[in-house]
């Protein structure tokens, strides 16, 4: 099939609405089994239609008319993904106030199967890469609480990591921060540092722990939680240098700004003292030492004759 068959059928799907869900299935098999003829797609207008097709359209329809829309909109998120989207082609997309794309997205999170939510990650995650400033500042609180879900939920490998960079490309910014905070993200990035051995994914944890770390209510959340502390602690020098750098960062910033009594002798009892006297007296990065020197003057009073710290340890400390 060319062009011109692709955009008849989509003129037909457009004037038939009974005739869309036959549209998709042409689409979805030259997709699936004739990559070679997806340049047709965008010629033709497939990727507009398509996320048209995504768009809710009657919040009055009755419940069989609602799961015909929600199939069709489940189909067209399938057929978007497996067409590899180029940025431009995305950019295009998000940029279509009309066709409310990322809106669409948040939508297949809240109400789509795992396959759909799985898919609807992955585009998001595309669509954030590309996304100005102003975009990714806007986006809601009832976002940041679906991409947690999808965390949790761990619907797949690939969401799941995708999930985690879509917080790491948001929270830069301080409301963000707040929104991913309001929405559980702290605890669930704790929950991952437990479960998880995998490079790649403890990373994007710490990283996005660290940005969070930059509010206040970042700070807040991971001091009152149970591990919070500690399994930030274990990670150091055990997953990579990255981790550690941003480990130590995170480590710093609740010394610096949340260092009461109590979470001072917590970071003495669950081996963060230890671990950062560690940092000193291996190959960890030069960043990672002078944070982890400035944590250990910072706290030296309650710390340095501690006999919590073991002897080798003790002899590096600042």
């Amino acid at each position: 099939m060319d062009a011109s068959h692709v955009a008849k059928l989509i003129s037909q799907a457009n004037r038939f609405p009974e005739t869309k869900a036959n549209c998709l299935a042409t689409l979805r098999s030259i997709a699936f089994f004739e990559r070679n003829n997806k340049s047709c797609f965008d010629s033709a207008g497939a990727m507009q239609f398509l996320a048209a097709t995504m768009m809710k359209k009657n919040d009055n329809s009755s419940t069989e008319e609602e799961e015909e829309e929600q199939d069709l909109a489940e189909t067209a998120i399938e057929i978007l993904f497996h067409l590899d989207l180029s940025e431009n082609q995305i950019k295009k997309l998000i940029n279509n106030e009309s066709l409310r794309f990322l809106e669409s997205l948040l939508q297949a999170l809240k109400h789509g199967s795992c396959q759909s939510r799985a898919y609807a990650t992955l585009l998001l995650k595309s669509a954030f890469a590309v996304s100005n400033p102003i975009q990714l500042i806007s986006v809601k609180t009832e976002l940041f609480v679906e991409i947690v879900r999808v965390i949790r939920d761990r619907i797949s490998q690939q969401a799941h990591k995708a999930a985690l960079k879509i917080m790491v490309e948001l929270c830069p910014w301080g409301r963000n921060r707040i929104k991913a905070v309001e929405a559980g993200v702290v605890s669930v990035l704790v929950e991952v540092l437990l479960d998880s051995t995998e490079r790649r994914t403890c990373e994007l944890a710490l990283m996005a722990l660290d940005q969070l770390c930059g509010c206040a209510e970042g700070r807040a959340e991971l001091v009152n939680h149970g591990a919070g502390i500690a399994v930030v602690s274990k990670k150091i020098l055990r997953v990579s240098r990255a981790a550690s750098e941003r480990g130590v960062r995170v480590l710093a910033s609740i010394c610096r700004y949340c260092g009461s009594g109590r979470v001072v002798q917590e970071m003495l009892q669950v081996g963060a003292v230890n671990k950062l006297c560690l940092v000193l007296q291996v190959d960890s990065g030069l960043k990672s030492k002078e944070r982890a020197k400035e944590i250990l003057k910072l706290h030296s009073n309650v710390w340095k004759n501690s006999p919590c710290i073991p002897l080798p340890l003790l002899s590096s400390y600042p």
